[in-house]
Order: structure tokens, then C-alpha cells, then sequence
């Protein structure tokens, strides 16, 4: 891995307290063996329905907060 100085990202708010670790990687999708592809499980059981439908209300799913973030 390469030194960097600098980080330019989309800040994205998430206005809860007290976040559970579980939350923002979910257990289940921790079975990789990589160490890549983890941001469409990133906040999943907050982030989507069941079904596996986006719920319109989480903050990453707001458009104005789409592509590549910064956690």
C-alpha cells in the first residue's frame, strides 16, 4: 500500500448515537476472504428491505450521496 496525504470524499451523515459494530458490516457478509467488496453490505440491515429493495429513507441511498464514501 502506498503513503497517501490526502483523502477527498463525500461526507455522509448519519445522525445515530452509539453505532453497534454489527451494523455496519453485518456478521453474515464477513465471510470473505478478501478484503474488497464490502460497501453494498455497508449499514445492509439499515439500508435495505428484506426483499433486498433499497429503503428510500437511509441516507445511502439518497442520490446526493451516491458513488464512493469515505467511513
Amino acid at each position: 500500500m502506498e503513503k497517501f496525504k490526502t483523502i477527498t470524499s463525500t461526507y455522509v451523515p448519519l445522525p445515530i448515537e452509539n453505532v453497534d459494530t454489527d451494523q455496519i458490516i453485518p456478521a453474515r457478509f464477513l465471510k470473505a476472504t478478501t478484503r474488497e467488496g464490502f460497501g453494498d453490505n455497508l449499514f445492509a440491515d439499515w439500508r435495505y428491505e428484506k426483499s433486498g429493495e433499497p429503503k428510500a429513507d437511509f441516507v445511502l441511498n439518497n442520490p446526493a450521496y451516491s458513488g464512493e464514501v469515505l467511513v
